[in-house]
């Protein structure tokens, strides 16, 4: 960025977003909803952050402190940044354990480092958030002061998970490494509805899923897709033993707390598809997507029944059912899954930056991450080959 535009643009640090108005923030965070319509994903917009921190999911006591950037030129906001002061590797997803355990061998303190991102939501989006018109001089000027930051508080590092590839190139270039891993993902490769996407898979996998489908709804009850209005209260008292149960499987503690939910109902159900299972007039399982302006973002799975099939239905099949009745092209479903391929759910790559204080130790991870970034490639080219869309059509036989 030109001398004479970093003149122009000043940093302030916020501890909370409450100390910004949502229609700054979201002039930055999703500028092509400010005429109407979704933003691109809602968990940059102020009131998906906002929720978190007021909620206490983030803040005193998470591990997640707020130290959100804002860049104003002129008085007036033209890009923002959601950051964090961590002071541990969780809830993150691109996860840089080994990174630390390296740091800490070699004498380091690794924590506490900044990290841009969205708590506890590994979603590929925008992470440096720019006013129309305001991009280029904006997001270089975030990313400058980050590291600035970083380094002036002799922190070890400073991260930008799950940006987009254009922010990856960009990062890169402005000296930062750049990061690539991989998550599987569902296109709509011009599917008018569910048949037709299972016309395009091989016969092995099409007859499969259909079993599969069948055995699922087959758990002795009805199952129900819900968004805005039509989500109660009651929904989230379910949901939340639903959530309760697998994150105390998965990370021993739950990352969101029971108050996120209520203010999801207030401020979020619209951003919200809940899928969930009702048997004898009670739900058993349910699946919670939020949904962008062309993508649908799965995000939390449970159940207090266990029935055959039932998880891959409501996360996989009902999503997908959704984006093509929706008019959506795209289906992310979280994080890690090899079982997702035979679903229909494609590798793709995830980007992310990394800024380390230390040259040494930067060069060596840099040389790490040429060697990952090779073994990625490869692991998506021979997991594509693999798989279960038609090769050849006169191979196919029903």
């Amino acid at each position: 960025m030109p001398d004479d535009d970093a003149q122009t643009i000043e940093i302030t640090v916020l501890p909370s977003l409450c100390e910004v108005t949502a229609e700054a923030w979201d002039a930055c965070a999703c500028p092509e909803a400010g005429t109407g319509g979704r933003p691109v994903d809602p968990f940059t917009t102020h009131r998906f952050l906002s929720a978190l921190e007021t909620s206490g999911s983030v803040g005193a006591g998470s591990g997640w402190q707020p130290q959100h950037l804002i860049a104003r030129a002129g008085g007036e906001t033209v890009a923002v940044m959601p950051l964090y002061a961590k002071n541990h590797s969780q809830g993150e997803y691109i996860f840089d354990h080994n990174f630390a355990h390296a740091w800490q061998r070699a004498g380091g303190r690794y924590y506490p480092k900044l990290q841009a991102a969205v708590p506890f939501t590994p979603a590929t989006g925008r992470r440096l958030l720019a006013r129309a018109g305001d991009e280029a001089a904006g997001r270089a000027a975030l990313l400058q002061a980050m590291v600035k930051i970083a380094a002036d508080n002799r922190l070890s590092s400073a991260h930008v998970t799950f940006c987009t590839e254009e922010e990856g190139a960009l990062g890169a270039r402005m000296g930062l490494l750049h990061r690539v891993t991989q998550q599987y993902h569902w296109e709509n490769r011009g599917y008018d509805d569910f048949g037709a996407f299972l016309a395009d898979l091989s016969s092995r996998k099409r007859k499969t899923i259909r079993k599969e489908r069948a055995r699922a709804q087959a758990f002795g009850g009805t199952i129900r897709a819900l968004t805005g209005d039509q989500i109660e209260p009651e929904h989230w008292d379910a949901f939340w033993t639903f959530y309760q149960d697998t994150g105390a499987r998965k990370w021993g503690t739950p990352y969101l707390t029971r108050s996120f939910f209520d203010r999801a109902q207030d401020t979020l159900r619209n951003d919200i598809l809940l899928v969930l299972a009702e048997r004898d007039g009670r739900p058993v399982a349910g699946a919670l997507n939020f949904i962008g302006r062309n993508t649908l973002y799965g995000r939390y799975w449970g159940c207090t029944e266990d029935h055959p099939c039932l998880h891959f239905e409501l996360c996989y099949y009902q999503a997908i059912e959704w984006a093509l009745a929706n008019g959506l092209q795209r289906v992310e479903a979280g994080a890690q899954g090899e079982h997702k391929l035979a679903r229909g759910y494609m590798p793709t790559p995830v980007h992310s930056l990394h800024w380390f204080s230390d040259a040494g130790f930067r060069d060596a991870v840099a040389r790490y991450l040429e060697a990952e970034k090779r073994a990625v490639d490869d692991e998506i080219e021979v997991l594509t080959a693999y798989g279960p869309f038609r090769r050849c059509e006169t191979q196919e036989q029903e």
